[in-house]
């Protein structure tokens, strides 16, 4: 976003001050502030207006899905349609237990809601420290920060030193992330079905190997029609299951719409991600989205951002061979994960997904 002359204000001035305090945006809230700083306010154009729109999700029942047989088929058709048309859907009855979901959002709460002295310790912009707490200070001059912290935990090839991950909510990630990696293998198979592949091709290829935790954290605002919790963007992951409170403020862009996604307790929120759409060639479709600010909070979420092991890392990606055929040319070329993950990045919110970066011209 450029700013015109008149408007720079000292923003890196700003930004440091809010940076140095390593408090976070719930920092700014426990100081009693009525007005937001000037580096959390999103252009107008990118704002909500007013939608009083509800969107019905396809919910998806795993009930009885390990058994195999003719509900098993259901199932899979049913995640067919859902990632090809919408991107998103609910999961219920998916094995998670329910005290296992809430024990992890409370311990997410507990985490945030800890004197500043006993995290700051954790405070980092730099994304090679598996376990850091921050916001979300933009990295360029004038792009806008998001009323939100987070504590991130990055679980390379499932496997994350449990000492590193904070005491407050250690043993609550714990047990959350090996439910994560058992729902996770379960969907491998379920998405692999539904492009017609062997059960085990997406486990094998380990595009899902890896696990980044984004414990969410969106403190009540006191000007939420100036910012945004998160802005619209697209994943750069293969996919993504969320947790959320009863709080809600999640919207997806759908028929060019945006439309609520009500919280529903004890259900994650399933959607594909930009890698997933490419190896799909686009049979499944990575959907934009974003977070509300509000005058209600805090509100509690966890991301389940889901990525290839070290080794498939070191491999190119690209659309699926066994899936492609005359009528079904290839639409994306092969590229690095990181490749795709890098560019995302240095266009900050120039753009909202990498997808057209990568797709073969015709």
């Amino acid at each position: 976003m450029v700013v015109p002359s008149n408007e720079h204000y000292g923003w890196a001035k700003e930004v440091k001050e809010f940076d140095d305090t390593k408090a976070g945006v719930k920092g700014l809230v426990d100081a009693g502030v009525a007005r937001i700083p000037k580096f959390f306010v999103h252009p107008p154009e990118s704002l909500p207006a007013p939608s009083k729109t509800t969107l019905e999700l396809p919910t998806i029942d795993f009930e009885g899905v390990e058994s195999g047989g003719a509900r098993r088929k259901e199932v899979v058709e049913e995640i067919r349609t859902a990632a090809g048309k919408w991107g998103f859907f609910r999961i219920v009855n998916h094995g998670v237990p329910l005290h296992i979901m809430d024990a992890m959002l409370e311990a997410i709460k507990r985490f945030h809601e800890q004197p500043v002295e006993d995290k700051m310790h954790l405070y980092s912009a730099d994304s090679r420290q598996r376990v850091r707490f921050n916001s979300n200070v933009p990295q360029r001059e004038y792009d806008s920060a998001c009323w939100r912290d987070i504590l991130t935990c990055v679980f390379h090839d499932d496997q994350l030193d449990p000492d590193a991950i904070p005491l407050a909510c250690r043993k609550e990630v714990q047990e959350y992330v090996k439910c994560m990696i058992k729902l996770r293998e379960i969907m491998a198979e379920l998405l692999s079905e539904a492009l017609g592949l062997s059960s085990d091709h997406l486990s094998r290829i380990e595009c899902m190997k890896s696990e980044a935790l984004a414990c969410l954290y969106y403190p009540i605002c006191p000007e939420p029609d100036k910012t945004l919790g998160t802005p619209k963007h697209s994943d750069t992951t293969f996919l993504t299951l969320l947790m959320q409170d009863n709080i809600g403020g999640l919207q997806i862009l759908h028929d060019n719409q945006w439309v609520d996604v009500p919280p529903v307790h004890g259900a994650f929120i399933a959607n594909i991600g930009d890698l997933m759409q490419v190896i799909s060639n686009d049979k499944f479709i990575s959907v934009e989205h974003r977070v509300l600010a509000q005058p209600v909070g805090p509100r509690i979420s966890v991301a389940s951002f889901f990525t290839p092991s070290l080794r498939a890392s070191a491999k190119p990606f690209e659309p699926i061979k066994e899936i492609l055929s005359d009528e079904n040319p290839a639409i994306y070329r092969e590229f690095l994960f990181k490749e795709y993950y890098e560019y995302y990045k240095t266009k900050g919110q120039d753009v909202t997904s990498a997808l057209p970066h990568f797709r073969i011209n015709e």
